[in-house]
């Protein structure tokens, strides 16, 4: 509830940059980015012998589970957090993860997580005419309990 509420108070200070020729970054929240970067480091050491292509098999309720989980909430968080800026704040932001390398490294990980074949076991909703339900075609609920 609270990250849609945080880039207002960086939008008030938007107008004290100014027309610099360096390229301009701005941090989100430096507790999420602290946070981001550890989970980071911590999730390299898990992946570090998968090459991206391969799935990581990944045992429900595991330490690296929860670290995994952790390291999705962490990015869900900052994506809600990157919807609520205006579209000015989010080109410094965008810079700042470029600058940090931290959106390709959500992208290795990712690569390395997604299962090979998606198939979904779960409750599922009713889809009509679909012989396989993957997490693709499903509607998942995220809602923790």
């Amino acid at each position: 509830r609270l990250m849609p509420e945080l880039p207002k108070f960086d939008d008030e200070d938007l107008k004290s940059y100014g027309d610099e020729e360096e390229e301009l970054a701005l941090s989100p929240p430096a507790a999420l980015m602290s946070v981001l970067a550890t989970q980071e480091l911590l999730l390299e050491n898990v992946l570090e012998c998968i090459p991206v292509g391969e799935f990581a098999v990944i045992q429900p309720l595991s330490d690296e589970f929860c670290l995994v989980l952790g390291y999705l909430l962490t990015w869900k968080l900052t994506l809600a957090f990157f919807k609520a800026a205006s579209s000015q704040l989010r080109v410094l932001y965008s810079q700042y993860l470029r600058r940090t390398k931290s959106l390709n490294k959500l992208l290795y990980h990712l690569f390395r997580l997604m299962p090979e074949n998606p198939v979904f076991s779960g409750p599922t909703s009713e889809v009509p005419n679909k012989d396989t339900k993957t997490f693709f075609t499903e509607e998942l609920s995220l809602d923790v309990k």
